[in-house]
């Protein structure tokens, strides 16, 4: 007997019981086991139904929790690709992913460091756009 079923069948008994009463009050030809089975079938079915809910949500939890873990696995390892580029500072970038969307903001020495940032961000595996608003540091003087 699964715990739910365990935990309603207090309850249901005492339903079954006033269902009784109240059929004898109002001269029902419905015997006590009857009514006592038809509220079993009910409070097994409202069980089944809760728990198949409760799966739903759990399914739905898991996928969400695996969703944050790949957008922090891909932000990992898009630092880790711009840490290896001597004309990149993972340090001055911060890449946000939510969903395989990446956006990175900070600065860059000049232009063609901007857009290796971009293209580093475009090969890592499960990135599906990336939005690069890093600025151009000027150049000193």
């Amino acid at each position: 007997m699964n715990t739910s079923l365990k935990r309603s069948l207090p309850l249901a008994l005492a339903v079954a019981g006033a269902l009784t009463l109240a059929a004898c009050d109002r001269g029902e030809q419905r015997s006590a086991g009857q009514a006592v089975d038809e509220t079993l079938a009910k409070v097994e079915q409202k069980s089944e139904g809760a728990a198949d809910a409760a799966r739903q949500a759990a399914e739905q939890a898991g996928e969400k929790v695996a969703a944050v873990a790949r957008d922090a696995a891909i932000t990992a390892e898009i630092n880790a690709a711009l840490a290896r580029d001597p004309g990149l500072s993972a340090l001055k970038v911060d890449v946000d992913t939510a969903g395989g969307r990446v956006v990175l903001r900070g600065s860059a020495p000049d232009a063609a460091a901007r857009e290796r940032a971009t293209r580093l961000a475009a090969d890592v595996k499960g990135v599906v756009a990336v939005e690069n608003l890093m600025s151009v540091a000027a150049p000193s003087s």
